[in-house]
């Protein structure tokens, strides 16, 4: 028996911090000047901006200044970007006609966006009339010819160019609703849209606290495509010579294409500071847009401690365990197992708070072998899988504990080990075997993409390796199941190019997060044998399902979860015959053929805890027909059976198999 350690759960020192944590706490101005693209743009628009702002006296030239001695002249000492067709300089104008043409996609924004964005979110929210005449106003306006509204409003509004701006913005107000109406649309059937309305929170606040970061990304898109648009409206009145008088970008590019034939330089300057300003402003929309995105997604924070921070003499919170700080025993890693994992805690943000919803799993597995997890839903099954990939989902993370696979640990792998391991090293079943294949592409070039990813072959080879992997997985005329798209295959075939796909990188280790649901009888046999033609082949397995048939027909050892926490971990055929953990045995109890004429059918009562109401003390207490109040004292340690090779996490696990050694 190897030594137990004992590890202990601290709080972190204070002010000491994690590369994690630090860079979670980064403001939004960090994190988007953290992407040089949208950095290098937010910096040209700024210069851009200051020098259009500041042109009196950073001008060198009064704009409309003639010096007709020196018309038409390029670049010099005395004019850098050249002279126009009446001596006036091209740079002073180009930073004159900025202030135009700038105000002018100033005011379309704030039309455009003062009256679409809050539109098309009420739309989307409330329904109703309201969105009724939002989407008929925004068809209507589809049809309407632009430029024949803008016009008349020059004729009416003489020489103004700011009214044909806000016009413009009017116009396009509308077609903005529509796409943040759809965005909302979405954003409503989140959960937490909906508790926040059982919560009693008025949709005045729920529109401005929740809906709104949520489209940003959309609006900010569709605003620098606008503002794009603004600035070639603009330009193009200035090239025809309607709205304002004064030196513009439009202006100066109807000068130019009036001197094309004599001097081509003049279009340079002009042309050259519409297209970089468009561009950048698309760019720096781009930036804005992922860095928000970036922002509503929870960050892998460590877990506070409950106990930092609390007054000395202050109450102690209500009695659940999120944090554990309490002794676990845990083993040193087996190094002679293919995967060993030890003490495995990971956290998930719940409510906006890191809490533990795994604590202290243990197990191992050596080649060959299947390892069967077995327990209710919300147990922790899955989490502990993709916990094993570093594939948890957003705000998750490895709190503590070791995945030790193939010597290398697995809980403090950087992002580059992980990708090398998926696929090549441990592959993955999915539990939906169509969601998991895109729909746009063939199964058979979904595999060989795999397939050239982990060995860097040919496309020919991989087309051709593909086809090996389908006739390996028993796929009917494999040929036309690689032409064949998603919706083409049933359930059973779509299992099986999961399979294919997962083994294309030839991995030591598969995880098949149960892959027999939903399919039937006939087909989850034949889906078994390939399972246990991988493990005859020396791929260790680790199966996660609810079925002890499965169970007991592939595995070698199991491991039974509840609330988080592995409760018992035994040979199969053991488990099945004599549970040492109440849980196990209520399982079990639990098949319906066990049930008598005329009786209830045999159930565990209540229900598993979600993670925020863990009790102090066994999880099970609750649902245990034998508890104690030892039982609710303080956490129980999982206890190793040595001479029947087996663990439990019960205080009294030997009055359930009559004797045993017990450590």
């Amino acid at each position: 028996m190897k030594t137990p350690v004992i590890a202990r759960q601290t709080a972190p020192e204070s002010g000491r911090e994690g590369p994690r944590r630090g860079g979670a706490q980064r403001g939004f101005g960090t994190r988007l000047l953290r992407r040089p693209t949208a950095a290098v743009s937010a910096g040209y628009l700024l210069l851009v901006v200051l020098v259009t702002v500041f042109a009196g006296p950073l001008a060198p030239y009064d704009p409309d200044e003639q010096d007709l001695t020196h018309a038409l002249q390029g670049p010099s000492g005395a004019h850098w970007l050249g002279t126009g067709e009446l001596g006036r300089d091209m740079l002073s104008r180009l930073m004159h006609g900025g202030q135009i043409t700038l105000l002018g996609v100033v005011i379309t924004l704030a039309v455009y966006l003062a009256l679409g964005v809050p539109a098309g979110m009420i739309a989307g929210y409330r329904g109703g009339w309201f969105d009724r005449l939002v989407l008929k106003t925004a068809d209507l306006i589809s049809a309407v010819p632009v430029i024949i509204v803008l016009l008349v409003v020059l004729s009416v509004f003489t020489d103004d160019e700011s009214a044909a701006m806000a016009a413009n913005g009017l116009l396009g107000a509308p077609l903005l609703a529509r796409v943040v109406r759809s965005a909302t649309l979405g954003v409503k059937e989140e959960l937490y849209v909906r508790a926040a309305v059982a919560g009693g929170i008025g949709d005045g606040v729920i529109i401005r606290r929740h809906v709104l970061p949520r489209v940003t990304g959309a609006v900010l898109v569709q605003a620098s495509v606008f503002g794009a648009y603004a600035v070639l409206l603009e330009t193009g009145l200035g090239f025809l010579g309607l709205g304002t008088t004064d030196a513009s970008w439009g202006s100066m590019i109807a000068e130019a294409s009036k001197n094309i034939g004599t001097d081509p330089w003049l279009l340079i300057p002009s042309g050259f500071m519409i297209v970089s300003f468009i561009v950048a402003l698309g760019l720096l929309s781009d930036g804005l847009r992922d860095t928000f995105a970036e922002r509503h997604s929870p960050p892998a924070d460590k877990p506070p401690s409950r106990r930092a921070g609390r007054p000395r003499g202050a109450s102690p919170e209500p009695a659940r365990a999120t944090v554990s700080d309490t002794p676990q025993l845990v083993e040193e890693p087996d190094a002679d197992a293919l995967l060993s994992v030890r003490g495995l805690t990971v956290s998930l943000r719940i409510g906006g708070t890191p809490t533990e919803v795994i604590r202290d799993v243990s197990f191992d597995l050596h080649a060959g072998e299947v390892l069967g997890i077995v327990g209710e839903t919300g147990c922790g099954k899955t989490v502990t899988a993709t916990a094993l990939l570093g594939m948890l989902p957003a705000g998750g993370r490895i709190s503590s504990g070791t995945v030790l696979f193939e010597g290398t640990d697995l809980a403090k792998a950087d992002a580059a080990t992980l990708r090398r391991m998926r696929g090549r090293r441990i592959g993955w079943i999915s539990q939906d075997p169509v969601s998991s294949l895109d729909p746009s592409f063939t199964a058979g070039a979904q595999v060989a993409e795999v397939v050239r990813l982990h060995t860097g072959c040919t496309r020919k080879q991989a087309r051709e390796r593909a086809l090996e992997l389908f006739e390996k997985v028993r796929l009917p005329d494999p040929a036309r199941v690689a032409g064949s798209y998603p919706h083409q295959l049933s359930g059973g075939m779509a299992q099986r190019v999961g399979i294919a796909a997962a083994l294309a990188g030839n991995p030591a280790l598969v995880i098949a997060d149960e892959p027999t649901t939903a399919l039937d009888v006939t087909v989850q046999a034949e889906i078994l044998d390939l399972l246990r033609e991988l493990q005859s082949g020396g791929t260790a397995v680790v199966l996660i399902t609810h079925d002890w048939g499965v169970l007991a027909d592939l595995c070698d050892r199991a491991v039974v979860m509840y609330a988080g926490e592995v409760v018992e971990e035994a040979e199969v055929t053991a488990l099945v015959t004599t549970p040492t953990h109440p849980y196990t045995a209520g399982l079990l109890g639990s098949d319906p053929h066990h049930a008598r004429p005329g009786q209830p059918l045999p159930a565990v009562e209540g229900a598993v805890p979600p993670p925020t109401q863990w009790p102090v003390g066994c999880h099970f207490q609750n649902r245990c027909p034998r508890v104690t109040d030892a039982c609710k004292e303080k956490p129980v340690v999982i206890s190793h059976l040595v001479e029947l090779e087996r663990s439990t996490r019960c205080i009294l696990p030997l009055e359930r198999i009559g004797g045993g050694a017990h450590d």
